[in-house]
């Protein structure tokens, strides 16, 4: 994994905007409507290239795929595992305690954002048989994908999402939770390894751990037992993976709500810090959690590892100043080190596949051009 040995280097967390005419090509085929499986193969691998093109025109040193070929969260999971079905009746996203201090808000949020707005609907899995990869053609594709559209470009590393354990479905099979979680990462371990040995670093993305502490219902003790649960199953996925080729990335959602209840990263950091990761992926530029950079002055970074603030924000259409963002990496830059900061995002731009997603994909690209801006204003402050 590439550091930030001489200028703060740039990244964002993976997904972005489909084009209009591939998510048409993502619906249709997901209705089971009569497809050409070539047409939207070739349209998927575009769109791969034009999106990593445009991320490194826009400054992004450390770019993905955009997951250009997923159609969405759930959608992508029934394709890599085994052992799922649907559940039955319409899902909503969690944030129990936000809905409920903020019901109308919601309601009218959750009708046209998130879940409410994406082409696949929105349902949410439950695990009824044994858990096994059956992804191996897909992940294969997605990498001959990402390295046919990094042909003529020299980004200084490159990554590809996967999704955390904890976050695949909820357990009717198995005897007990633990092996569940167990049985999803070994299932997860093929994937993983795929993306490594493809000499990309493998992002595992896990919102999942901050909801056990926002609105789970759990006592601090049962929170605590089940996060260490969730990291040693991520561990057990990664094991033998070299943990410089690992990045680890947790938020609190795509929610553009209150976001009052949202866990604090001093209550998670040390259960996150566990995981065999080479960098750490958090939220930081939205206005509940930029203050935490405090948490850094306290915590000490184990040696080996670098941080991936969040230094642009997913959950609003301003876009920052490349001032502002400059004087955010030097905050973690001071606490850490510079060599120990890449430059974020706080979340994916898309993680859903939406015709109108909630930040408009010509801000995004604002907003990448904006956080390159800042990171060399960064560079020049902490190098001279």
């Amino acid at each position: 994994m590439k550091r930030s040995i001489d200028r703060i280097l740039t990244t964002h967390c993976g997904s972005l905007a489909r084009p209009k005419d591939l998510l048409d090509l993502m619906k249709a085929r997901l209705a089971g409507e009569a497809s050409d499986e070539d047409v939207y193969a070739r349209r998927v691998r575009t769109a791969v290239a034009e999106s990593v093109k445009r991320q490194v025109e826009s400054g992004i040193d450390v770019p993905t795929d955009g997951e250009q070929g997923k159609p969405g969260f759930y959608a992508y999971v029934r394709e890599r595992l085994s052992g799922f079905e649907p559940t039955p009746g319409r899902s909503s996203p969690g944030w129990v305690e936000e809905v409920a201090a903020f019901p109308e808000y919601y309601a009218q949020y959750f009708s046209h954002a998130m879940l409410g707005g994406a082409i696949t609907g929105g349902v949410r899995l439950r695990c009824t048989g044994p858990v096994s990869y059956c992804g191996q053609s897909a992940v294969r594709r997605d990498i001959e994908n990402l390295k046919a559209a990094l042909a003529g470009l020299a980004p200084a590393d490159v990554f590809m999402p996967a999704v955390a354990p904890s976050g695949v479905g909820t357990n009717e099979y198995y005897q007990t939770e633990e092996e569940y979680l167990f049985a999803v990462a070994e299932a997860m371990r093929t994937e993983y390894q795929a993306i490594v040995g493809a000499g990309f670093i493998v992002q595992i993305d896990d919102p999942f751990l901050t909801d056990l502490y926002s609105g789970s219902g759990l006592g601090a003790a049962d929170q605590r037992t089940r996060a260490e649960r969730y990291v040693e199953a991520v561990n057990h996925a990664l094991r033998g993976i070299p943990p410089d080729r690992v990045r680890f990335h947790t938020c609190y959602g795509i929610n553009e709500g209150p976001r009052i209840h949202d866990a604090p990263l001093a209550a998670i950091l040390d259960v996150v810090l566990k995981v065999n990761a080479g960098a750490y992926s958090f939220e930081a530029a939205n206005p509940r959690h930029e203050h935490e950079y405090h948490v850094w002055e306290t915590v000490p970074l184990p040696e080996g590892k670098a941080i991936i603030p969040g230094v642009i924000s997913h959950t609003t259409n301003l876009v920052e100043h490349p001032e502002l963002i400059a004087e955010r990496i030097v905050r973690f830059a001071r606490a850490v080190g510079r060599e120990r900061v890449i430059a974020g995002a706080d979340c994916g731009f898309s993680a859903q596949a939406r015709r109108e997603p909630d930040i408009h994909p010509s801000v995004v690209w604002t907003k990448f051009e904006a956080l390159a801006q800042g990171a060399r204003l960064a560079t020049k402050e902490l190098w001279g």
